[in-house]
């Protein structure tokens, strides 16, 4: 025989009341206690028949429950961050929180919870776990710079380009800068202004566009600049499989990120407006905004966290620099070595054609910048000012 369910204190309360049973009477034939017969009895007389029905369980209060102005921030951030254009997940939002003196902060699934709760999260059950991912990344900070020129579209619908060299190991934006055009002397300008400022790297990974390299392109077999430049340098060049730009995912993941924010930005009317906008971006990309592959740290932690890598031909004792400059109108240009401006006579047909000095202690080689055509050598002495073409090593004219 089974087992009656227990009756509904409904049903108990109202069978007292048609046939006049007492608490022991309705105790012994519903087969419960006679506290329970005096709990449903209290709650009639409190509330009638619709404080019998079923009451949560669930705690009156929850000691881990968060501060009402722990998740105003969390909304507020979230709303802060998608507005910028940035990542704004639940890790993100933890380490915002943390740097708001919030500690211990909330785990990251309290916050996502708080986020869907609030609508703020759309279910994606189609979305690769992440789990799956599997990462390639260089050991060291400047073992390889990932470069690539990516197209945005400024106020009066102006198509320019953005360049951007990221460091492979860090994810640390090395150099993001805007120009006209994608050409070999912009490439060169951002690579030498980059190195100087952070050191060369020992590789270069780019896709194949002719900006960075002529291989695939067998109308023009010689090298460009930016290639010479590497080889003078003492740079591995890795270029990825055409039509394969997962090889540079990082720097294309990054493009991503950097587009998203410019979309939340008031359109640029020129460059010096969308510099400006890039410069703002990189700032908080570079030191504000912790890194998931990073295990949470900004890339600008990563970036110094570790010795720099450098190019491996390059000797640590020798003065290496390089500058950029275009030839004047009649064949000259100058050189800053040893404290003094040196002024190098090159030749007027070479007139206003943008060069390259690779300076290696005091020896002075000069390049056209989007050939990389070597024109003129100078080796530079400490008293002499004034080169003319009789020094130029080059210079089938010169004395001896």
């Amino acid at each position: 025989m089974e087992k009656s369910s227990k009756p509904s204190p409904k049903i108990i309360i109202e069978t007292m009341l048609a046939t006049g049973m007492t608490q022991a009477e309705a105790a012994e034939h519903f087969n419960v206690s006679t506290r329970w017969i005096r709990t449903l009895q209290a709650r009639y007389r409190d509330g009638g028949i619709k404080a019998l029905e079923p009451r949560s369980k669930r705690p009156r209060t929850n000691p881990r429950a968060l501060d009402p102005s722990t998740v105003d921030r969390i909304l507020q951030l979230r709303q802060d961050l998608t507005k910028r254009g940035t990542d704004a997940g639940a890790h993100t939002i933890r380490w915002h929180l943390q740097q708001d003196g919030i500690d211990p902060p909330p785990a990251p699934s309290t916050i996502h919870r708080v986020l869907t709760n609030n609508g703020h999260v759309t279910p994606q059950p189609q979305k690769r776990p992440r789990s799956s991912w599997t990462r390639f990344q260089a050991d060291q900070p400047n073992e390889t710079w990932q470069m690539d020129y990516s197209d945005w579209t400024i106020a009066g619908h102006k198509r320019v380009v953005i360049l951007t060299i990221l460091d492979d190991h860090s994810r640390f934006i090395i150099s993001c800068h805007a120009y006209n055009n994608a050409t070999v002397a912009n490439v060169m300008e951002s690579f030498i202004n980059a190195g100087q400022i952070h050191g060369f790297p020992q590789s270069t990974l780019t896709d194949n566009g002719r900006a960075f390299t002529t291989s695939a392109d067998r109308t023009n077999p010689a090298r460009n600049g930016f290639e010479q430049l590497l080889i003078d340098l003492g740079i591995k060049q890795k270029n990825g499989k055409p039509y394969h730009p997962q090889t540079q995912g990082k720097v294309e993941r990054f493009h991503y990120t950097l587009k998203l924010a410019l979309s939340n930005k008031t359109p640029a009317h020129n460059l010096d407006e969308l510099n400006a906008q890039l410069k703002e971006i990189i700032g908080y990309y570079n030191y504000k905004r912790p890194h998931r592959a990073l295990n949470r740290t900004t890339p600008a932690e990563a970036y110094t966290a570790l010795p720099k890598a450098h190019p491996t031909e390059i000797k640590p004792d020798r003065d290496y620099r390089l500058r950029t400059d275009k030839v004047s109108t009649n064949g000259k240009t100058t050189l800053r070595w040893g404290g003094k401006l040196r002024r190098l006579y090159i030749g007027r047909r070479w007139g206003g054609q943008p060069i390259t000095m690779v300076c290696v202690d005091n020896h002075v080689d000069i390049k056209i910048t989007a050939t990389g055509a070597q024109i003129a050598a100078y080796t530079l002495t400490e008293e002499k000012i004034y080169y003319n073409k009789k020094d130029n090593k080059l210079s089938p004219q010169r004395g001896n």
